[in-house]
């Protein structure tokens, strides 16, 4: 029986998750050092795969290491295998039709209670599996895993509502035109990274909000994280079988997935290979699908600051550190590439970086004074280290770090490389890792700078310009338009807040859909205009018949 809809809801007024800073002393260090102790008592965990909202154990198990300290690891997953992501895919379509015929305000009232839930109850344990399994540190697990997520479920919400208000201006008279919001016919294959817990709730609740039904399928570096948020999902109301948590292998469950005929959509964070990949094999097999998959995807970034002659020295050195080696720079937006006005480097920029890189801690994260922690896993160590050594063979100077210890945990020390040659290799490929590669320019040369700047590297994710000169400011602007999806004025190309910046890159960064605002929601929805007569027609002829 369909439920009655008996009056027009309005959400709750959404305001950004306010964060805490986990001082010494605090209410919040104290609660967030208790459920760190209690989740090493715990270790390891066993994660299984979820279908219909029943535990899967598929016997096929692999582990998610800790970063900090690899031999150990957080908790042991089941491998979903193929008969595990046929019964996910085929129990997802089988709960579509309730799901999606939900009230509005239902559905609504499910994303904001799970924010809730994200920010209180559940705030510090899915903090401590983010600084276990994906060696954060307090301050990176809080902005993300507490206040991005709850954030993006919130203002997600208040988006949807926004969403389904859009409506037609114009009715003649006689007739009532309105347009409804469908979900996309078939499922929606969400792809999660490891690299932020938050994107993963993401991935997942976008798609759902507005009635798709979802396969998740989470980063094997991020599995533990990434189950609590599905089970946060699921206390707060989502019915089984509209998400289906399928952790395993990333070739085989994406592709199985992507051959089935129902497949409706890609949902990606990730590397620029793998969803160049993906979106080939979606192509190669249009013919078996009921419609055009959507595609939506943020990949990477090689992401710049420009330092003009104008700037004010130390907020672009401090802004330049936080850029770079926050979160040993695994993040999409990361800064990796610096351009410096000679006459600023030689000012003090080059004196206050290097003296500023030299306080930074590196070590585990559960020691709440190092700022810079593991990066995530053997192949990112040897990757980032590689382009190190490329870099030092290639001629550029390492004027900090340089060294790296994989004894215990996988730590890369904060690295800053001066290269004469502006299209050198950590110049122009993405590194993901704390490596930090400066240029500096003759400041006559800016606006050549600016082409450098745009033709070095394929992608255009985010970018920041420093400068004092409004001129400058303006000129930047429009040179590089095409060079980043978010900029920024004076401050670092990190940390875009839902509700404020909408994030997303073009190029090779992705398809710039803008996550933490209302378009993203339109890739997911397929609209129906309907228009609605009040008159009947006494004729069929038009005026322009008659004799």
């Amino acid at each position: 029986m369909a439920t009655p809809q008996l009056a027009s809801f309005k959400v709750p007024a959404v305001e950004n998750e306010p964060m805490r800073s986990y001082a010494p002393g605090s209410a919040e260090r104290k609660s967030l050092e208790a459920a760190l102790a209690q989740l090493e008592k715990e270790l390891p965990l066993e994660v299984p795969c979820v279908v219909n909202g029943k535990p899967v154990k598929t016997g096929k198990l692999a582990k998610q290491p800790m970063p900090h300290e690899y031999a150990r690891h957080l908790c042991t997953y089941h491998e979903a295998d193929q008969a595990t992501v046929a019964a996910a895919i085929d129990g997802a379509l089988a709960a579509k039709g309730e799901w999606e015929a939900m009230p509005w305000n239902d559905r609504a009232a499910i994303f904001l209670k799970a924010a809730d839930l994200v920010s209180g109850k559940y705030r510090y344990k899915l903090m401590a599996a983010t600084i276990l399994g994906q060696g954060k540190n307090a301050w990176q697990a809080e902005i993300d895993a507490a206040a991005e997520l709850s954030d993006f479920l919130r203002f997600g919400v208040k988006y949807v509502e926004e969403l389904y208000s859009q409506q037609p201006p114009k009715n003649t008279p006689g007739s009532w035109n309105r347009v409804e919001y469908r979900a996309l016919e078939g499922f929606v294959l969400a792809v999660s990274p490891f690299n932020f817990t938050a994107i993963g709730g993401n991935l997942s609740a976008v798609p759902a909000l507005v009635g798709n039904v979802v396969v998740w399928k989470p980063s094997p570096a991020a599995t533990y994280s990434n189950y609590i948020v599905y089970q946060i999902l699921t206390e707060a109301g989502v019915p089984p079988g509209v998400i289906q948590f399928v952790p395993g292998p990333p070739e085989e469950v994406t592709g199985q997935a992507i051959a089935n005929p129902n497949f409706a959509a890609l949902h990606f964070t990730g590397s620029t290979f793998v969803f160049k990949k993906l979106w080939k094999d979606i192509a190669a097999n249009l013919d078996t699908y009921k419609g055009y998959p959507r595609i939506v995807g943020e990949t990477g970034g090689k992401n710049f600051h420009i330092i003009h002659q104008s700037a004010e020295i130390k907020n672009a050195v401090m802004q330049t550190i936080r850029g770079a080696f926050e979160y040993q720079g695994q993040k999409c937006s990361a800064l990796s590439r610096v351009y410096v006005a000679s006459s600023i480097w030689n000012a003090g920029f080059k004196e206050q970086l290097l003296a500023e890189v030299a306080k930074l801690k590196v070590g585990s994260p559960t020691d709440f004074a190092n700022f810079i922690g593991p990066v995530i896993g053997r192949p990112a160590f040897e990757k980032v280290t590689s382009y190190i050594k490329k870099a030092k063979d290639a001629g550029g100077e390492i004027l900090a770090g340089g060294s790296a210890d994989d004894s215990v945990g996988y730590y890369v020390q904060p690295t800053v490389i001066l290269t004469k040659d502006p299209k050198s290799v950590t110049m122009a490929e993405e590194i993901f890792g704390p490596v930090l590669t400066v240029y500096v320019y003759e400041d006559t040369d800016f606006e050549k700078t600016l082409d450098l700047i745009d033709t070095t590297s394929p992608y255009a994710l985010t970018g920041s310009i420093f400068s004092q000169d409004r001129k400058a400011l303006l000129q930047a602007t429009n040179r590089l338009r095409n060079s980043a999806g978010n900029v920024y004025y004076n401050e670092k190309c990190t940390g875009a807040v839902v509700g404020q910046q909408p994030f997303g890159g073009a190029r090779a960064s992705g398809t710039n859909d803008k996550a933490g605002s209302m378009s993203i929601f339109y890739r997911f929805v397929s609209a129906r205009s309907i228009k609605e007569n009040f008159v009947s027609l006494e004729d069929y002829l038009y005026p322009s018949n008659l004799q």
